[in-house]
This record gives C-alpha cells, structure tokens and sequence, in this order.
C-alpha cells in the first residue's frame, strides 16, 4: 500500500506540510533578522537531514545510509516536531489535522513500516 501513487502523493504533501509549519513556527518564535533566520533554517536543516540520512533502497543511494528504526524513528521525530510546531503557534485545528492525517499515512504504510525496521 504504501507504494500506490495516490500514497506516494500524500507522503510528500506531509513532507512539504511539516517543513511548512516548521518555518511558520521559526517566523513567530523569531524577532528581526532572528526571525528570517529561524523561518528558513529550520525548514532547511530538517530538508537536509531528511535527504542525507536515509535506509537504502528507499529510493536509490542513500548519500548516508542508517538503520532502519533510526530512519523511522527520525521520520516520526520529524512529524511530531512540525504537529507541536502547528500546536505551539496557536493553529490547534491545523496541528490536530495534521497529526490526525499524518497517523492514518503511516498505518496505511504498515508494509514500508516492517521493511524500514527490517533494514
């Protein structure tokens, strides 16, 4: 299941979601120039590390290949950050849909789930 397109589409809207509410979240915690920093910063390092540190295979070379469980452990860490990033900015309705949608994504990646911790 997790391979279908319509899957594969929506793992990378939560992708682009959760970078998102990470850099929403920089721009209100920020003042001034702080504030630019922490909006494009923590979207950027969170892109950078999610496409460096990856299980082979899923898709291609990894340019950092890591076990599975810390692949997934990384990946859950992720969302978890960007759904508390949604809650802390006061978008509650927002942080709860994503949470919500991001949950059912991943019980419907039952089979992505045992072959990552199986890497």
């Amino acid at each position: 299941m997790s391979s279908h397109p319509i899957n594969l589409g929506l793992r990378f809207l939560l992708e682009i979601a959760a970078l998102v509410s990470l850099g929403v979240w920089g721009w209100q915690k920020g003042e001034g120039w702080v504030r630019f920093l922490l909006a494009l910063g923590i979207p950027l390092i969170a892109a950078v590390l999610w496409a460096t540190f990856r299980v082979p295979n899923d898709p291609g070379t990894p340019p950092v290949a890591i076990p599975g469980i810390l692949r997934l452990t990384f990946e859950l860490a992720l969302f978890a950050f960007a759904t508390w990033a949604l809650y802390d900015a006061k978008m509650i309705t927002l942080a709860w849909i994503f949470g919500v949608i991001t949950f059912l994504h991943y019980a419907t990646s039952y089979d992505r789930i045992l072959w990552i911790i199986k890497q």
